[in-house]
């Protein structure tokens, strides 16, 4: 007879724990991925350092200075910021750009509004070819856009003075003194309601279908979609081209600097702030106070881009 012992279940050894990872070569994973995220951006850096910040910080420094008769260049701190303010000429000029933004930004961006939710609806028939004619002048270079539109309001040349040999007087004077801010506002919203289009209409096209369902469904009409859906989704794209046209209208440039050489006598070396420092640097040789100029516009730019930024973000939360 055989005896069978009970089978008892052999021990299985632990296993013996692992060694935690030191803390230096944790450290220097981290400092190797930062450095490697570091290397990927540092072309975008070395050029944002190169043409943004150092120019700022360059006329900055040269704000601070004034070249002299005698002694050269010496430091006077603020001097030439409060010299600026005491300047009648820049805020002629200050004034005039920001009467041309109160009336023109609106106007362009309801223009472009309007083209958008025509473009977008679906009554309209050909939407892609008024897509393209209506953002077309913005393709146009702006020294070609302003040439061509001062062949259009030449006095003794163009469109406007044969207008006004068939009406037998002066009717139409696009040059005028009272005119002129009336002729480039002009000509800066037929360049600019395409590229303002172009943003309202790809804000509408991320709009879910869902929403208009929904519209359909309760019975809402055209203007009631367009006020209950389009315009709250497009409240962001409309903050980001009111940034980017008071940021244009301060920058004023172009248009009447070219236009300057058919109408000398209405349009001054002091037009506008970027006028007025570029003819203070590159015609009287004042690098000091351009850049003056230029920093103090700079700071009124920021502080009201940022200001309109802000309510727009408050509007959003609400």
């Amino acid at each position: 007879m055989t005896t069978t012992s009970p089978l008892t279940p052999t021990a299985v050894a632990p296993r013996p724990p692992q060694p935690a990872q030191p803390p230096r070569r944790r450290i220097r994973s981290r400092g190797r991925s930062q450095w490697k995220g570091l290397a990927f951006v540092a072309p975008f850096l070395i050029v944002f350092l190169l043409v943004f910040i150092a120019p700022v910080v360059y006329s900055l420094y040269l704000s601070l200075f004034r070249e002299r008769l005698i002694g050269g260049t010496a430091f006077v701190g603020f001097e030439n910021y409060v010299e600026l303010f005491g300047d009648a000429q820049f805020w002629e000029g200050f004034g005039r750009v920001t009467l041309f933004l109160i009336v023109q930004v609106p106007i362009m961006l309801a223009l472009a509004l309007v083209a958008s939710l025509a473009i977008d609806s679906a009554r309209l028939h050909a939407s892609g070819f008024f897509r393209i004619v209506i953002f077309l002048p913005y393709a146009v270079p702006a020294v070609v856009a302003v040439l061509m539109w001062g062949f259009i309001y030449g006095d003794n040349f163009g469109l406007v003075a044969n207008l006004n040999d068939w009406l037998g007087s002066e009717v139409i004077t696009p040059f005028a003194r009272d005119w002129i801010l009336v002729s480039i506002g002009n000509i800066v919203t037929w360049e600019f309601v395409g590229y303002n289009m172009l943003i309202f209409y790809s804000a509408l096209r991320t709009i879910p279908t869902d929403l208009y369902e929904a519209a359909e469904l309760d019975g809402a009409g055209p203007m009631r979609v367009i006020t209950g859906i389009k315009l709250p989704a497009l409240r962001g794209a409309i903050v980001i081209a009111t940034i980017f046209s008071i940021i244009g209208s301060f920058q004023l440039f172009n248009e009447p600097n070219i236009l300057r050489t058919l109408a000398p006598n209405i349009i001054t070396t002091f037009f506008t702030p970027n006028m007025y420092a570029y003819n203070l640097s590159f015609n009287g040789q004042q690098y000091n106070a351009s850049a003056t100029v230029a920093i103090v516009m700079g700071v009124i730019t920021a502080v009201i881009a940022y200001v309109v930024q802000l309510r727009g973000a408050r509007k959003e939360d609400r």
